[in-house]
């Protein structure tokens, strides 16, 4: 079994803390993306709820531009924002628009009742939380994915695509740098000891809620249309 990836020590304390990390990683659906044996049409239902999601989730990075402290924060967050609007969702276009559905057939997706639940707790965590507390609302999307990513790579099959995109160099770079970010940002604000302070426990259960809402939102994609 392969070690998690090094995306930083909140990630690695977080990740432990976090009672449904494996169902999110090691999900039925994961399995079918990694085996191929996932079918089409549920992939593509979830990928189109991505679209969706992806579009709230590059807001909520806009607004950590707006919550971040300092330059350097801003600087990641819009990174952050491009690396989502002009690489992550551009996937998502390409793979729909050879399977049929064009650009605005996406925009159309009404979206699913997890897709809602999951995107509108990481905004209300934007809207009224601090910075830290939207990180660690946002950081298991960013970072799970990359740690799927990096187990799944190689794997082949008709899912490659998907798989090398948040498998390959580019995405797990934007990880260590959101692993970075997050770290930076909580010894600024709390001090290298923050772990042992009581706003350690509440982040951590932020990020173990936006946990439980991913293991959600594959459940949906495993559903189907």
């Amino acid at each position: 079994m392969r070690a998690a990836p090094d995306y930083g020590r909140a990630f690695a304390l977080w990740r432990d803390h976090a009672p449904q990390w494996r169902a999110y990683i090691h999900h039925d659906f994961v399995k079918g993306l990694r085996h191929g044996t996932l079918p089409q049409e549920h992939f593509l239902h979830y990928l189109r709820q991505d679209y969706v999601f992806l579009i709230h989730f590059s807001r909520a990075w806009a607004l950590a531009a707006v919550k971040a402290g300092n330059l350097s924060e801003m600087r990641a967050a819009s990174s952050t924002v491009h690396a989502l609007v002009h690489h992550e969702m551009p996937l998502h276009l390409d793979i729909c628009a050879r399977a049929g559905i064009d650009a605005a057939a996406l925009e159309a997706t009404i979206e699913a009742p997890a897709n809602l639940a999951y995107t509108r707790y990481v905004l209300e965590a934007g809207y009224s939380g601090s910075f830290l507390d939207l990180m660690a609302a946002l950081a298991p999307c960013v970072l799970g994915y990359g740690e799927i990513g990096a187990r799944l790579a190689g794997s082949g099959g008709p899912y490659a695509d998907w798989i090398e995109t948040y498998g390959g160099a580019d995405y797990q770079g934007l990880c260590c740098d959101v692993g970075a970010l997050i770290d930076d940002a909580l010894d600024c604000r709390l001090g290298a000891q923050w772990h042992s302070l009581p706003a350690a426990a509440r982040l951590a259960q932020r990020f173990a809620t936006a946990t439980a809402l991913e293991v959600g939102f594959w459940d949906m994609g495993l559903a189907g249309p």
